[in-house]
């Protein structure tokens, strides 16, 4: 099912306002919860000592960053539709501060995101679009709304 149908759809546009309206950093840590305890992606061994960037001077302090960059990754794809790695890297990127120069803004980790990716492929929450990169699932877009909709229940 292409990108276009599944948003063509009217129960869509409903969850683009039901998504859109709560706060991003709410439901990522929503959704990161969930992928741990359902166990759907594990982070590998060398997660706990990898940066996240070049930009960056050391690995995140959050023992389960894996899983909340999972979670963004998913809203991601969610907002701006089919991406690749290398357009997913640049939202994850920073200001690279080199020495006496000026600073420079440069790309955020592709191993990491490569691997989430293929990760959650794997858990069937994201699909590979030929030539444009990676897109959800009805599955993903059901987590994603499940999530918004117990968070905006809470309120």
């Amino acid at each position: 099912m292409s990108y276009l149908k599944i948003m063509m759809r009217s129960e869509a546009f409903s969850l683009v306002d039901i998504i859109r309206s709560v706060e991003a950093e709410k439901l990522i840590n929503k959704v990161a919860v969930y992928l741990k305890n359902n166990q759907s992606i594990k982070p590998p061994a060398w997660s706990m000592f990898v940066k996240t960037s070049v930009a960056r001077e050391e690995p995140p302090r959050n023992p389960d960053w894996w899983f909340v960059r999972a979670a963004s990754i998913l809203r991601k794809l969610y907002i701006h539709g089919p991406l690749g790695v290398s357009r997913m890297r640049k939202f994850y990127g920073g200001r690279h501060r080199v020495g006496m120069r000026p600073p420079r803004f440069a790309k955020g980790s592709g191993a990491v995101v490569r691997k989430i990716l293929q990760q959650l492929e794997g858990a069937g929450l994201v699909t590979t679009v030929p030539k444009k990169g990676r897109m959800l699932t009805t599955a993903g877009l059901k987590l994603l709304e499940q999530a918004a909709k117990s968070l905006i229940a809470k309120k």
